[in-house]
C-alpha cells in the first residue's frame, strides 16, 4: 500500500525505513491506517506501539522507527481517524474533529487484536512483549486503553500526555463552556483556527513544538511532500471530546486501575497540555515515574538529541527492566 510517491528532499534518517510495510482495516465503515517495520535479521525482543498525537501522521515517527530498529524493537504506528492516511471525519478533511475518544481507543484495540497479537507469537520465543509509546492526544487514548485492557502492555510510556487542554485552564466553567460551543458550534473551528497551511508552524514562537529546529520542521515538509497529509486546526467538536475524555481519565478509579509500570514525561516549556495535570496523574498511578524535561518543548521525540536522548535512554531502562530482564513466560492477550 503505497504512500507519498515523491517523499520530501529530508536525511535518511527521517526517511522510511527499510523493509517498512502500510497497513489498513476497516472498523464500523471506517478505514484506518497503520505502518509497521521489523528488525531485518533479528527477532526482536520488544514490539513497540506508537500512538501519534493530535493531526499527526506515521511519517513524522520514521526517526522514531529507526531508533527502535536500533535497540532491536518491532514498531508500529496508527494514523489516527482524521489524520494521517485514515478517513476524515467532516467533508472538510482538513478540519480535526471527534466521534469521542473512545472510539480511538477501540480502534487501537482492533489494530493489537487483529494485526499486532498474531505477528508477536514466535515459536521459538513464544509471545513477544508490547510496550506503549504515547504522544500527547495518544498518551490520553493510551492511558484509557491501559485502564481497560489491563495485561496487553508489559510497560508504556508517554510524552506530554493530554491530561488537561492548557488552553482551559483559566477558563471558570470548561465542562459548560465546551458543552455549549460543541451543541452551538460543533463543525467550527476553534478561535484562530483554519484550514491546514504552512504558517500554523512555521509562524509559531519558537519552542511551541520543539526547539531543534531540523526537527520542528518535519511536520510541514511532509504535508508539503503529500497534502493527503495535511490537517488544519481541531473543531469545537474535537475541543469538547478531548475535555470529556480528559475528565473521564483523571477520575481516580480510572488512573488506580492502570497496574502498567509507566514512564510520563513532562516537558518544561509546555503550551499545549497542562502539567499540573501530568503530576497529578502520575501521583495516582501506581507505578508511575515521572521525567521532568526542562529544556523541552511539546514535541520531546521531535527535540534536540540531549532531550529526546533522555527520554529515550528512560525509556529502554523501562523496557529493560520490564521486558528483557523477565525470565517468566508472557501470557497471552
Amino acid at each position: 500500500m503505497a504512500r507519498a510517491q515523491n517523499p520530501p528532499p529530508l536525511e535518511d534518517r527521517f526517511l522510511q525505513p527499510p523493509g517498512w510495510r502500510w497497513h489498513s482495516f476497516t472498523r464500523n465503515g471506517r478505514r484506518i491506517h497503520f505502518g509497521s517495520v521489523f528488525p531485518e535479521d533479528e527477532k526482536p525482543d520488544a514490539i513497540i506501539v506508537c500512538l501519534p498525537g493530535l493531526s499527526e501522521f506515521s511519517e513524522k515517527y520514521f526517526e522514531v522507527a529507526r531508533d527502535c530498529l536500533k535497540r532491536n524493537y518491532a514498531f508500529w504506528v496508527i494514523d489516527w481517524m482524521g489524520q494521517g492516511y485514515s478517513d476524515r471525519y467532516i467533508t472538510n478533511s482538513h478540519k480535526r474533529s471527534s466521534y469521542g475518544f473512545q472510539n480511538d481507543i477501540d480502534d487501537l484495540h482492533e489494530l493489537i487484536v487483529g494485526y499486532i497479537k498474531h505477528s508477536s507469537v514466535r515459536t521459538d520465543k513464544g509471545r513477544i512483549p508490547l510496550a506503549m509509546l504515547g504522544h500527547s492526544m495518544g498518551g490520553n487514548i493510551g492511558l484509557h486503553y491501559l485502564s481497560q485492557h489491563p495485561g496487553v502492555f508489559e510497560c508504556a510510556a508517554f510524552t506530554a500526555p493530554l491530561l488537561g487542554v492548557k488552553a482551559l485552564i483559566d477558563i471558570r466553567y470548561p465542562t459548560l463552556t465546551t458543552k455549549l460551543a460543541y451543541w452551538i458550534m460543533g463543525k467550527r473551528y476553534v478561535p484562530g483556527g483554519s484550514d491546514w497551511n504552512a504558517l500554523l508552524r512555521d509562524d509559531a514562537a519558537p519552542g511551541m513544538f520543539s526547539f531543534d529546529p531540523v526537527r520542528a520542521a518535519l511536520h510541514n515538509a511532509w504535508c508539503l511532500a503529500d497534502p493527503k497529509l495535511q490537517v488544519g486546526s481541531p473543531t469545537y467538536g474535537w475541543l469538547y471530546h478531548a475535555h470529556q475524555s480528559c475528565l473521564s481519565l483523571n477520575k481516580p478509579q480510572t488512573l488506580s486501575a492502570i497496574q502498567t509500570p509507566c514512564l510520563i514525561a513532562l516537558a518544561g516549556h509546555e503550551a499545549y497540555v497542562d502539567n499540573a495535570a501530568i503530576r497529578a496523574a502520575v501521583d495516582q498511578i501506581p507505578q508511575a515515574n515521572l521525567l521532568e524535561l526542562p529544556d523541552a518543548a511539546h514535541e520531546i521525540l521531535m527535540e534536540t538529541d540531549t532531550v529526546r536522548d533522555r527520554f529515550l535512554d528512560a525509556f529502554t531502562a523501562l523496557i529493560d527492566k520490564t521486558i528483557i530482564q523477565k525470565p517468566e513466560t508472557l501470557k497471552p492477550f
